[in-house]
């Protein structure tokens, strides 16, 4: 099985241009926000759209949940395609989601910017800020799953599918979902901190002045951590379950991705 994958930030039109990415490169199944689609059809998952947070729709997007993850390979492997298409914000992303559904690794990777005009992408990122998003299928497809969400057709922008007369037909749709009408949600570095130092006091082994630096920018969250730990506590494997339970924390509460975590021992501490 080859990977393709289209890649690009958030709003710039790649489930507008999913559809003709398959045709040109003859690809029969497209993993976008949750759901498995062939030929204008749901397979498999549920979609993303349809969760009441922004961090609740980006976990199904990964496919955070085992159960949805099982349930989407499961259908991959009775499909049996040759070549499946991904969307995905990043590169980061792609590979988050080849890892959950047991995928090879991204054979191709396309970037929006590469098959979408200027003029399309900002015309997407206007949509966005309007809180509209594109779902890659007809609305027909679309309201099985979300009957109770305004959704609209679409003809003409940048859809090129047309049916056999030579008349344009609907092959994507847009909803608003609720997420979009909630607000734009930001975490400030003092909160990771919070969150990172909460989880450090929870372990015996350390002293709790701890000195933590958070870094954020587009990719992630970096973190720098320096402390004194008990005497007698086997340094290496106290600060790999420190890591590993402040990745988790981030995770299910801030869904960041965290990009690494240094830690220094400045000193031991006795009693």
């Amino acid at each position: 099985m080859e990977v393709y994958a289209l890649i690009g930030a958030s709003g710039t039109g790649k489930s507008h241009n999913a559809n003709s990415v398959m045709e040109d490169y003859g690809i029969e199944l497209m993993i976008d926000d949750g759901l498995l689609i062939k030929d204008g059809k749901k397979m498999a998952g549920s979609s993303a759209k349809a969760e009441e947070t922004t961090v609740a729709a980006v976990k199904r997007a990964i496919f955070h949940d085992p159960i949805h993850a099982a349930h989407v390979r499961e259908r991959i492997q009775q499909l049996q395609p040759k070549k499946i298409l991904i969307l995905g914000t990043s590169e980061k992303m792609i590979d988050r989601i080849t890892a959950a559904l047991h995928l090879p690794a991204v054979k191709y990777k396309i970037f929006i910017q590469d098959i979408a005009t200027a003029e399309q992408i900002e015309e997407a990122q206007r949509m966005r800020r309007e809180g509209k998003h594109v779902i890659p299928l007809p609305s027909i497809e679309v309201k099985k799953d979300l009957p109770n969400y305004w959704i609209d057709s679409i003809f003409g922008f940048m859809t090129k599918k047309k049916d056999k007369t030579g008349k344009t037909t609907e092959d994507k749709c847009i909803v608003r979902p609720r997420f979009s009408q909630l607000g734009r949600l930001t975490i400030s570095e003092n909160a990771i901190e919070q969150i990172v130092r909460h989880n450090l006091n929870r372990q015996e082994e350390f002293d709790r002045g701890a000195k933590i630096q958070v870094d954020m920018n587009d990719f992630g969250v970096s973190i720098y951590c320096e402390m004194k730990i008990r005497f007698g506590i086997p340094i290496q494997a106290a600060i790999e379950q420190f890591q590993i339970n402040t990745i988790d924390a981030l995770d299910e509460m801030t869904n960041l991705t965290v990009l690494k975590i240094d830690v220094r021992i400045t000193g031991i501490t006795v009693g």
